[in-house]
């Protein structure tokens, strides 16, 4: 038996019985989350059934400890063969969806068959291939933590373990009056985009809130929810992102998550500046040639591009988009703090439009868009307006010499007072 298996078996059964207790996250205000579920008990996400799936697969991939014993540029060769495949499942996709809306194909179904029949071989290639590949990543990722101080007896506690899957979607309600998440519901992950809007629009009406149906890029269940990428940067950065969190959560910082506000956006910047610290090593210490720039936003790692502009996201010279989302939630909280709550609302709607124009569809811009985005405040800008708890977390981080007295000192903190009592404010 693998040496920390009994460990990551302990850690599995822990949150095998949290996800039975907890099947929603926990809600900033009672009352509105209660209400909320009274239209989301149906379609809400079953982290009992993912996380015992989950588990299993994880228990088998410790028990094999497989990766032990491949050279390290064997396990190179591993995840990179599973990011073309990846690469090339997506690709398939997106070809015989063209077919289906190709005005011009009389017979869609016999046009896109050889692409299924390819597409049905690499996936069952790619299934394969998917259980070693996570298990190399977290090896890297642990090997890493370790270099950094961030393990005991050299193993990160809890255990890295994360798992790829289609993650559930995040229902987000915020006041109207005012931007604050007082509920976060996670949601089945084949919602349609009606479906999404048709809930929104009902939740809006009834309850006179501000709603939105949001994807997510990872989730700290345990073992944590990784989204498909062929994004190896994101990927590094989103594993170690999660695992913080896990981290977080055996520490004050992460058990008051929900607390406040102020403890959510310390929660998430000290997340996502982790995240990136640790995703940036991993790649350094194994993927060289892959260092390039760094992953995107999570702002826009989600939002469709116009079709008539490239398929990928438009260089940051060209159009600032966290630079004007920045600057739109400054006007929003002007407004909103004034009392002009539907002038706050037709404003956001006219940037939505300029966001269109500039090729970001953002499907809804609301108060629950900046609760959520404006949360992840590791770089200036973006969704979260002139909030100070972000620059607060990054001041901290550059007072701090090294990433593991960051963590230990934010980790500990109880509230956004402790924070601002540590950089002298």
């Amino acid at each position: 038996m693998p040496k920390y298996l009994p460990r990551i078996l302990n850690w599995i059964v822990i949150n095998l019985v949290l996800a039975f207790v907890l099947t929603a996250s926990t809600p900033m205000t009672k009352e509105t989350f209660d209400q909320v579920r009274r239209f989301t008990r149906g379609i809400e996400f079953d982290y009992a059934t993912w996380t015992a799936d989950a588990a299993w697969s994880k228990i088998q991939q410790a028990a094999a400890a497989t990766p032990n014993y491949i050279r390290s540029e064997k396990q190179k060769q591993v995840v990179t063969r599973y990011l073309n495949l990846t690469r090339r499942i997506l690709q398939a996709e997106s070809q015989i969806n063209l077919i289906y809306t190709n005005p011009e194909i009389s017979d869609p179904a016999a046009a896109a068959a050889w692409i299924r029949d390819e597409l049905k071989t690499l996936t069952e290639e790619q299934s394969q291939l998917a259980p070693l590949t996570e298990t190399v990543l977290q090896m890297q990722v642990s090997q890493v933590l370790t270099e950094m101080g961030l393990s005991h007896g050299g193993q990160p506690i809890p255990p890295v373990l994360y798992h790829v899957s289609p993650l559930p979607l995040a229902l987000i309600v915020s006041p109207r009056d005012r931007i604050q998440t007082d509920a976060n519901i996670s949601l089945q992950a084949d919602l349609n985009p009606e479906q999404q809007a048709r809930l929104e629009d009902y939740i809006d009406r009834v309850l006179n809130v501000s709603s939105l149906v949001v994807p997510v890029g990872g989730i700290g269940a345990y073992p944590t929810m990784v989204m498909e990428t062929t994004n190896l940067n994101w990927q590094v950065e989103t594993i170690a992102h999660e695992w913080i969190h896990n981290y977080l959560s055996l520490r004050p910082l992460g058990m008051n998550y929900d607390t406040s506000p102020e403890l959510r956006t310390m929660n998430e910047t000290a997340a996502s500046i982790a995240g990136r610290e640790i995703g940036q090593q991993v790649l350094r210490r194994y993927y060289p040639e892959r260092l390039v720039g760094r992953a995107p936003a999570v702002e826009t790692l989600h939002l469709p591009l116009r079709l008539e502009e490239p398929q990928t996201l438009r260089a940051e010279t060209v159009f600032d988009f966290r630079a004007e989302m920045h600057a739109t939630r400054i006007r929003v909280d002007e407004l909103l703090a004034q009392g002009k709550v539907e002038e706050a609302e037709a404003y956001m709607e006219q940037r939505r439009r300029f966001f269109w124009e500039h090729g970001y569809a953002i499907r809804k811009l609301n108060q629950a868009y900046f609760a959520f985005y404006g949360a992840y405040a590791d770089v200036p800008g973006g969704a979260a307006g002139e909030d100070p708890v972000g620059p607060a977390v990054r001041e901290l981080r550059a007072r701090s010499a090294s990433l593991k007295e960051f963590l230990e000192r934010i980790s500990w903190m109880n509230s956004f007072e402790d924070l601002k009592a540590a950089i002298g404010q």
